[in-house]
C-alpha cells in the first residue's frame, strides 16, 4: 500500500506497445480516470470500457474502488488491455484471495503477442510487392 494524499494500490500493465501505470484507491465510488480524463471521455467504444472494468466485475469491487491510470504508447485497444492488466495486478495487493478468480479469467497473464517486424525485400512483415507481367 502506497500513500500520497490518500493510500492506493499500484499495478503496471502492458499490452502490445502500451504501458499503463494504474493506481487503485480503496473506499471509492467506482470512478475511473485515464490520463486525467474520465473513462467515458477517453474511450469512445463501449467494449473498451467493459474491458477496463472486467477485473472489477470478476472480483465484485466495481463500486468499492476508484482508479487512476496513466497510459502511453500503442492504440486505444492496446491501452485498454494494458489498463485491465494493471488493474488486475493492483487488486492482488488488496486481497490475495482474488488471485484464483483473476488467473482463471486470464487477467494476470501478460499477452505476449507483438507486431511482427518488417522483412527485407517485402513491403511489410509478410506483404510482398505485387508482380506485374510485361
Amino acid at each position: 500500500m502506497y500513500a500520497s494524499k490518500r493510500p492506493y494500490l499500484y499495478g503496471t500493465g502492458r499490452r502490445k506497445s502500451s504501458v499503463a501505470r494504474v493506481r487503485v484507491f480503496t473506499g471509492g465510488a467506482g470512478a475511473v480516470k485515464i490520463n486525467g480524463r474520465s473513462m467515458d471521455d477517453y474511450f469512445g467504444l463501449e467494449t473498451l470500457k467493459l474491458l477496463v472494468r472486467q477485473p472489477l466485475n470478476v472480483t465484485g469491487t466495481v463500486d468499492k474502488v476508484d482508479i487512476e491510470a496513466t497510459v502511453t504508447g500503442g492504440g486505444v485497444t492496446g491501452q485498454a488491455g494494458a489498463i485491465r492488466h494493471g488493474v488486475a495486478r493492483a487488486l492482488l495487493q488488496a486481497d490475495d484471495s482474488f488471485r484464483a478468480l483473476l488467473k482463471a479469467a486470464g487477467f494476470l497473464t501478460r499477452d505476449p503477442r507483438m507486431k511482427e517486424r518488417k522483412k527485407y525485400g517485402l513491403k511489410a512483415a509478410r506483404r510482398a510487392p505485387q508482380f506485374s507481367k510485361r
